[in-house]
């Protein structure tokens, strides 16, 4: 119900984001007429189309966002008439008989007192087919969400409720414009050049959408004006979910481990066999920079607290189609130095047991089977620890345990800095944000890009690349990537394509080599090798964080890139 209740609060908050703007003028068409029978029936067209569309997006893979297209330009042209008979219907008709007229007709239904439901519903349909909303915090987490849970009623439900909160803010702001609009005609007389004005906002936000300024620069816009807000929001909640668990209720029996594909340093463990032993599951995979730097305190709580009776489960759930292969999973655990027991669950069969939504998670079981506390993200490490001393006292009474784990990780897996101001961000086309390359991204096909980026947290390719739905795969040698951050930390998610045969890069901070500014993957002069599928640290500054033009030069071809994450 919780997670219901953030997606109808994130929907809600899209009123304050500039990404709302294209679909306001088709909602404020409907202002001058009654709401119950024009307003309410269009919102809710919207927000089911959106649903519907969301779900097939999220669950069906590319060949949904394809099939959508098709639908966005009928609803362009649809709306594209509506916009003409509001802002000239006579001229509309004459010209452009019977498709305009068709227009003008749904129109003149929707005039009409309580005729104008079914016009109404059809507009809403061709709004939902349109509406992009920016993939802020909030919407990030229902759509990952529904992405890894499967198909289900409530992985929609999700993205009914998101979207009905965006109709609930609409609606509000419909009735009050409705108010305004009525004043306006008795006491000016100018109804009928604010319906002409409406039509031209109208064809405005079809050609916005057209464009795909509502998905490119609008979406820029809303970073610093929503996440904030939506980060906030999420923050909030999980805070007051942290306070109703802290005397560690019985949340319940620890799920069956079953359906992993593979077990690594362990034969299969169950639930069953576990009983008597303290657990500490951890859901993680190995390209998760959050995973990479909460893993020294797991792998140092294992150690610490084996010969006292806990057990240690690492379930390796990929984000990534690379991280699905069992020999890549197999590398990362020995380079790593995991030890123990670890659940590869490609098919995400025991993720959907628990029930989990996060990268990493982590659920502490006592010795009865029964999951007493969670967290989730990084952090709070002292207080997880005195989660596993309280559980480890219950099952040994008497059992005093001194001193906590200090180790805060080397490398890669150090803690993040406090001053971040970059987010993650995906370069293959299905979740991308933020990108300046030009041309916008053309999904699969082998295209020269160029990209300038001015403002903090816009990137770019250049070079010959063909962007994929997950990755970017360069196609000729010179191809770079920029990325204007602010962190401490910026790492890359790359591999070295289908040979697996190396490919060496070359990296720069504001056109210049990086010297003490290096990462761990790279030398003083910015040198470096993609010798397997992994994130990259590419720079660790030495100094505080501030803004910095990043840019990383391939001397090979082949290089597949997929993430950006930042401490």
């Amino acid at each position: 119900m919780l997670l219901y209740i953030i997606a109808y609060l994130g929907g809600a908050l899209t009123i304050i984001s500039p990404c709302i703007l294209p679909v306001l003028p088709f909602v404020f068409a409907r202002a001058d007429r009654p709401f119950l029978t024009n307003g309410l029936p269009m919102l809710v067209g919207m927000a089911l189309m959106f649903m519907a569309i969301a779900t097939l997006a999220a669950l069906g893979g590319g060949w949904a966002v394809e099939a959508n297209q098709y639908g966005r330009a009928v609803a362009l042209v649809l709306l594209a008439l509506f916009g003409l008979t509001l802002l000239l219907p006579t001229f509309a008709d004459r010209l452009m008989r019977p498709l305009v007229g068709f227009g003008a007709r749904l129109s003149q239904r929707a005039d009409a007192q309580g005729s104008g439901l079914g016009a109404s519903l059809l507009l809403g349909i061709a709004t939902g087919l349109l509406w992009a909303p920016c993939a802020g915090p909030i919407l990030g987490l229902v759509l990952t969400g529904a992405a890894l849970q499967g198909a289900s009623v409530g992985t929609s439900l999700l993205l009914l409720a998101y979207a009905l909160g965006a109709a609930t803010s609409l609606g509000m702001a419909l009735l009050i414009g409705g108010r305004l609009f009525k004043a306006m005609k008795r006491s000016l007389g100018l109804g009928e050049w604010v319906r002409r004005a409406i039509g031209a906002a109208v064809l405005v936000a079809v050609a916005v959408i057209a464009l795909g300024v509502d998905t490119g620069f609008l979406s820029r816009a809303s970073l610093a004006g929503t996440n904030g807000v939506e980060q906030g929001l999420l923050d909030r909640f999980q805070m007051a979910d942290k306070t109703e668990r802290s005397d560690l209720a019985d949340e319940g029996a620890m799920p069956p481990l079953d359906g992993a594909v593979t077990w690594l340093n362990s034969p299969p463990l169950s639930a069953e066999a576990l009983k008597g032993k303290v657990v500490l599951v951890d859901f993680w995979t190995y390209s998760c920079i959050n995973c990479l730097r909460s893993l020294p305190y797991v792998k140092a709580w294992a150690d610490k607290y084996r010969a006292d009776g806990l057990v240690v489960i690492g379930v390796h759930a990929p984000e990534f189609a690379f991280e699905k292969d069992v020999a890549n999973v197999r590398k990362a655990v020995r380079d790593l130095g995991i030890d123990y027991p670890v659940a590869v669950d490609n098919n995400y069969a025991i993720w959907r047991a628990f029930d989990n939504h996060y990268w990493p998670a982590h659920y502490f079981i006592d010795a009865k089977g029964r999951i007493r506390h969670h967290h989730f993200g990084e952090g709070d490490y002292a207080g997880s620890e005195r989660i596993i001393q309280q559980l480890l006292a219950e099952a040994h009474p008497g059992k005093s345990f001194g001193g906590m784990v200090t180790d805060a990780g080397k490398g890669v897996e150090a803690v993040a800095s406090d001053d971040v101001a970059s987010p993650e961000t995906y370069i293959g086309y299905a979740r991308a944000e933020r990108s300046v390359s030009q041309p916008e991204t053309v999904r699969g096909q082998p295209t020269v890009y160029d990209a300038h980026p001015a403002g903090l947290n816009e990137w770019g390719l250049a070079g010959a690349w063909t962007v994929g739905a997950e990755h970017a795969t360069l196609d000729r040698a010179g191809g770079r990537i920029l990325y204007r951050f602010h962190a401490r930390d910026l790492h890359l998610v790359l591999g070295p394509g289908a040979d697996g045969r190396p490919i060496r890069f070359r990296v720069t901070i504001d056109s210049k080599a990086p010297g003490e500014d290096h990462g761990t993957d790279i030398d003083a002069a910015g040198n470096g090798m993609v010798d397997g599928q992994r994130l990259y640290q590419l720079v660790r500054l030495k100094s505080t964080a501030a803004d910095h033009l990043f840019a990383i030069e391939f001397l090979d071809p082949g290089v597949e890139a997929y993430s950006f994450t930042f401490g």
